[in-house]
């Protein structure tokens, strides 16, 4: 692929690339079904989200006929890793942790993915430090305000 990809997408624009990952390839007026049902879109509304992304390169566009069919040109899951990693570099080091436990305490679990959960911890002991070192600059966190080894 040679598009260049700009990830940042709109809650809207998330919308349509759900429906592109869950069908793989799917026609406008595919994309114009679901998104009908779910948030009462007008045709318009999502052929404009579909352009967008098309222009920011997250989606590929082929012809058949005279319809396009549209395909996603990241897989989700690394996208979802990605726009994860980039939350995660742009907070302090010790708000991670925190972080983490939130999501957690949030979403709904299963036993099995709980069980996933607890051998990558299991894992993550061998590497734990005793206190995670703050990585920002002065000014960027309380960390230089307060003792953050109780969090923040």
């Amino acid at each position: 692929m040679n598009t260049e990809i700009d990830s940042k997408i709109t809650d809207s624009e998330w919308e349509v690339m759900r429906v592109v990952w869950a069908q793989n390839n799917v026609t406008s007026k595919e994309i114009r079904e679901v998104l009908q049902q779910k948030m009462d879109w007008k045709p318009a509304t999502t052929k404009t989200f579909i352009g967008r992304l098309v222009k920011k390169g997250m989606l590929h566009t082929e012809t058949e006929g005279n319809k396009y069919i549209y395909s996603a040109n990241i897989n989700e899951n690394e996208y979802i890793k990605s726009t994860l990693d980039d939350i995660f570099e742009n907070i302090c080091n010790k708000d991670v942790g925190n972080t983490i436990v939130d999501l957690i305490s949030k979403a709904t679990l299963s036993f099995k993915d709980i069980e996933k959960m607890e051998r990558a911890l299991e894992m993550k002991k061998k590497s734990a430090v005793e206190e995670v070192p703050c990585n920002c600059v002065p000014g960027q966190c309380k960390c230089n305000d307060h003792n953050c080894s109780s969090g923040h």
